[in-house]
């Protein structure tokens, strides 16, 4: 299965702010769309990412006073990424070994989508399920 895959059922679709922005605006819309990943765009261009634990980091770190702190300064900037070919395997053992949970989908230098962990278990699940449907009606006769 490859990335392109899940993203045809998941659909194309990713949230981004500003990397002037500051950390209040990035975890509103985080919290509005029930994501744990957000993406850093400086005009058009892919710079960072900000997660969940950019969060934590930023509230230990610099304490209160989100609506201060720009995300510039607080998010990860060494992101992987992955391709819509690339084989969900490779892109899931990649993220367990990092330890990362989402990974912006790239086409042609352009960011297509962001995919997540819960994404990618998802869709082995529906295959094993599948195939263990496939397997019993064999099995069975049915």
């Amino acid at each position: 299965m490859k990335i392109k895959d899940v993203l045809k059922d998941r659909g194309i679709e990713f949230i981004a702010v500003d990397s002037h922005s500051t950390v209040d605006v990035a975890i509103n819309k985080m919290v509005e769309r029930n994501i744990g990943a957000i993406l850093v765009m400086e005009g058009g261009r892919l710079v960072g990412m900000f997660t969940e634990r950019d969060v934590l980091r930023c509230w230990v770190k610099k304490g209160e006073g989100f609506s201060r702190i720009h995300i510039k300064d607080v998010m990860t900037k060494d992101i992987l990424i992955a391709e819509p070919d690339d084989d969900l395997d490779y892109a899931m053992t990649v993220m367990v070994n990092k330890n990362i949970r989402h990974l912006p989908v790239i086409e042609r230098g352009q960011v297509i989508s962001v995919i997540s962990i819960r994404d990618m278990v998802k869709a082995q699940v529906s295959t094993l399920q599948a195939e263990l449907h496939y397997l019993k009606d064999y099995i069975t006769g049915g």
